[in-house]
């Protein structure tokens, strides 16, 4: 099996790709020791053509494959394509357009939440992948061909499947709702994050808006040290010393030393010190500046009795239109919902306001009943009460 290994024969199979309507794609990489993913190989396939590109190639520029990801005139097929796009949003500095994901189309089209690659392949043409390759050590050189056999059916089988749900979309007059979920994977805040943001990846145990302070510059701190270097953030300082580092808040290397999370020897290291400077820049802020603690929201009485009601309602209209549940609405919707009638949720828009959200207000207006007839569940209306004069 040919593995393209210069930028000459690369640049000629992705001028024969453009050519076609789409392109299916997929890439391995590692990312177990790096900060970003460490792109290994790459896998391209079209009607009739398909091919593997050694991204690790000496020499190899991969400027022709970042041109074809930009070209508007080919739809880019992936499945679950976050990964794989943040790749590109790295290396290549876009995102490829107009974007097609066979994860996302799969569940507007009822094959369940977030189905496997091998499990769709299996359902729509009924081949058997074998997955026992995935997690190899794709940097290794010289790829085997068991290997390269896998990589190369993560593109081909694909072809198939995109067909299949193009054609199932348009039948289920559904396009425009793969191309809603398209948004989040088409955003660059999606792929890109800003120090200042990272403690929002973090678990909120701060109690105080000093702590949160704190824990706001010790993670930004993380995140531009982790991106520099190129390492996992854990490498740099695990999450628990940051949790902690907030709440005891040291402004010494002795302080910092008698940490539960802090290994031994770690207080004597610039990293140390860069740490207890993030910790003075949060304790220097005036205190009427002080970042403030996100207030949880209190649900309304009888709103946990809602969002129960909701959750049957959903798993209803999913079922009744073969669509996955957590396209139309996510707990965190139908929470609001409950909470409040003119909430800003996607389930109250669109598509999804028709499909779901008008009956979901009925349910709590109690316009629309529950019942549970011939061994399913189903919604009825419910009658206004009669005029008392009547």
């Amino acid at each position: 099996m040919h593995v393209i290994t210069t930028t000459s024969e690369l640049a000629a199979v992705c001028e024969e790709l453009a050519v076609h309507d789409y392109v299916t794609v997929d890439t391995e990489f590692l990312r177990e020791t790096t900060f970003w993913p460490k792109l290994c190989v790459i896998q391209m396939a079209a009607p009739g053509t398909a091919c593997i590109v050694d991204a690790l190639a000496d020499g190899l520029d991969l400027s022709p494959f970042f041109a074809l990801m930009g070209n508007e005139k080919v739809t880019k097929v992936f499945h679950a394509a976050r990964q794989d796009i943040e790749i590109i949003v790295h290396l290549g500095n876009l995102i490829p357009r107009p974007l097609f994901d066979s994860q996302v189309a799969a569940m507007v089209c009822g094959f369940g939440d977030s189905i496997s690659y091998d499990q769709l392949v299996s359902r729509v043409t009924g081949a058997r992948l074998d997955k026992s390759s995935r997690f190899t050590d794709w940097a290794r050189r010289p790829l085997t061909d068991k290997q390269l056999t896998y990589a190369l059916a993560d593109v081909t089988h694909l072809r198939d499947v995109y067909q299949f749900l193009k054609k199932r979309l348009e039948e289920l007059n559904r396009s425009h709702w793969v191309e809603d979920e398209m948004k989040i994977l088409l955003s660059e805040d999606t792929y890109r994050t800003a120090p200042e943001n990272a403690w929002k990846r973090l678990k909120l145990r701060v109690r105080k808006p000093i702590e949160l302070a704190v824990m706001m510059e010790v993670a930004a701190w993380r995140e531009s040290v982790a991106q520099g270097r190129n390492v996992p953030r854990s490498r740099v300082v695990k999450d628990d010393a940051i949790y902690e580092i907030a709440a005891q808040q040291p402004q010494t290397s002795e302080a910092l030393g008698r940490l539960r999370t802090i290994p031994k020897g770690f207080e004597r290291s610039k990293t140390a010190d860069e740490i207890i400077a993030a910790v003075r820049r949060a304790l220097a802020i005036p205190r009427d500046q002080l970042p403030k603690l996100p207030k949880p929201r209190q649900a309304p009485d009888g709103s946990a009795a809602a969002v129960d009601l909701l959750k049957v309602l959903l798993k209803l209209v999913a079922e009744n239109n073969e669509v996955a549940s957590k396209v139309i609405a996510t707990v965190d919707d139908l929470e609001k919902i409950a909470a409040d009638d003119n909430a800003d949720v996607d389930a109250l828009k669109g598509w999804r306001r028709e499909l779901f959200g008008e009956t979901a207000l009925k349910l709590k207006r109690g316009e629309v009943a529950l019942a549970f007839r011939d061994r399913q569940i189903a919604a009825l209306d419910v009658p206004p009460p009669l005029d008392s004069d009547d």
